[in-house]
């Protein structure tokens, strides 16, 4: 009885995996992740890999942060 249940959570599992890859990969590009909201110029990979949530370059960061 517990192999019916254990496939049955398997098959359930790997269901949602499928789905939630087949979601996401549908979903369009946000091009504002990939460019700065200020310049516009694309925000190097190694600083959206540093600082995933990072909106905008170095330059135009360092000068928001002295505008504030």
């Amino acid at each position: 009885m517990t192999d019916h249940f254990d496939r049955a959570a398997e098959l359930e599992l790997a269901q949602r995996t499928a789905a939630l890859a087949d979601h996401a990969a549908r979903q369009p590009a946000m091009p504002g992740l990939l460019n700065c909201m200020d310049c516009g110029d694309e925000i190097p990979a190694a600083r959206r890999a540093a600082m995933p949530t990072a909106r905008r370059c170095i330059d135009c960061q360092a000068s928001h942060e002295k505008t504030r």
